[in-house]
């Protein structure tokens, strides 16, 4: 489903500390998220991402990195075990 959430990106760097960043979704379903990041997260890179709008967080991994754009990356992302509700959506 097309859905502009907002959200927050966390994640640890190679070997550097914690990244937080803002960000938002382009499409969102019950096991993931086009997600749009200000920074470049490589493919398999372990992440929490925070729904702004439902303050519910949801651990998940990069599955597919697409080119950067105006706005930031596209990535693909797969939610570990979302809550259903995740979104704040009824399916």
């Amino acid at each position: 489903m097309n859905s502009r959430v907002p959200v927050t990106i966390e994640w640890n760097g190679r070997s550097g500390p914690v990244h937080f960043e803002a960000g938002f979704t382009r499409v969102v379903n019950n096991y993931g998220c086009l997600l749009v990041s200000p920074k470049e997260i490589d493919v398999q890179q372990s992440l929490r991402i925070t729904n702004l709008a439902t303050h519910k967080s949801a651990a998940g991994t990069v599955v597919w990195k697409g080119t950067q754009r105006p706005d930031g990356w596209d990535l693909g992302v797969e939610l570990a075990s979302p809550e259903m509700d995740f979104w704040g959506v009824d399916w």
